[in-house]
């Protein structure tokens, strides 16, 4: 590995992403993105008795069927790096406690599916493991519980609120594969704006991923020309926005290959969605389906994706706190440099 500039890691032998899974729920099935979506579950429930182990569910069978797309058995994956929405990210601990793999807990709110699969990542390039398990999930009944209001309350949502997706997308990253590659990371840092309001998190995570997207091309010399897609999530509609009017302002005029996972996976107009997707599995399961179907289509041959976070927590809102926002950035291309 090598560092470039302050934040950016160059992967000296760019692992492969070998195998990939996504899943989804309903309301997601009858978006713009049904058609790349591995299997959708109709029942929000998926046949348990809580939304909770539902969305634990939704994490092993995006999991195992990644691996086995990898054509691989769980017997050869050597660590799982997982994290959810919940607290103590038990939808991840619960879905993994019977594959016996070592397993990396992680929490980066919607960040997730990025900073696991930076770790996993820099895991293999470092010749410590030979196959690694990037998962991340959520689910639309759980996260209103834990963060909003229980569902029976039946409250307003505000036109700034997004949708949290439910879903789960995992990534078999792997030492040797034919690609997609894991060429660059870019580790997000917190950046905090005072944003108070839970219910606009794309304000409070946008200046994170303008951070981490201006980082990234000061440390590497490129811009939004060098990219076929450089896609963030999951700032909805407004966040995009936002982030557009900041990168125009230190200067950033062609965007034009600029897109949120958020925006992508809701038909805003048609779905009463207001701001769009939300949520760790809205990233995951647009990666894992829609933007990896197309660069093996050779669609997209270069592509940054950003994963956002609002780190936020009722306990600290409650006592007037501001909601911090991180995004870290996975560059994923078709060609391996020798």
């Amino acid at each position: 590995m090598g560092r470039i500039g302050k934040r950016t890691i160059k992967l000296v032998n760019q692992p492969s992403i070998n195998g990939y899974y996504s899943v989804v729920g309903a309301k997601e099935g009858e978006g713009p993105l049904k058609e790349y979506f591995d299997y959708i579950v109709e029942d929000s429930k998926f046949g348990e008795e809580t939304w909770e182990k539902a969305e634990s569910k939704f994490v092993k069978y995006s999991s195992e069927n990644a691996v086995k797309n990898a054509d691989l058995s769980m017997n050869d994956i050597d660590y799982i790096f997982s994290g959810d929405l919940l607290n103590q990210c038990v939808s991840s601990s619960y879905a993994v406690r019977d594959m016996e793999i070592p397993l990396f807990g992680l929490y980066g709110a919607c960040s997730t599916m990025a900073e696991s699969l930076s770790l996993a990542s820099i895991v293999i390039d470092g010749g410590y493991a030979k196959n690694a398990l990037a998962v991340t999930s959520s689910h639309f009944c759980s996260a209103e519980r834990q963060f909003r209001f229980p569902l029976e309350y039946g409250s307003s949502r505000a036109a700034t609120t997004q949708w949290t997706v439910t879903g789960s997308g995992a990534v078999v990253v792997s030492k040797e594969g034919n690609g997609p590659y894991i060429k660059h990371i870019t580790t997000g840092k917190i950046v905090d704006k005072g944003i108070k309001d839970a219910n606009n998190m794309g304000a409070a995570m946008a200046p994170a991923a303008c951070d981490t997207i201006i980082s990234y091309f000061n440390d590497t010399k490129t811009d939004f020309n060098n990219y076929d897609l450089v896609v963030t999530g999951d700032l909805g509609t407004l966040g995009l926005e936002i982030l557009k009017d900041l990168l125009l302002k230190n200067g950033y005029k062609d965007y034009n290959k600029l897109n949120d996972c958020g925006v992508l996976i809701f038909d805003t107009k048609k779905q009463d969605v207001h701001c769009g997707g939300s949520g760790c599995g809205c990233s995951a399961s647009v990666l894992t389906s829609y933007i990896l179907s197309r660069m093996k289509k050779e669609i997209y041959n270069n592509v940054l994706f950003i994963a956002t976070g609002a780190l936020m927590s009722t306990t600290m809102s409650e006592q007037g706190e501001s909601i911090p926002g991180i995004a870290h950035l996975v560059h994923i291309s078709n060609n391996k440099e020798e």
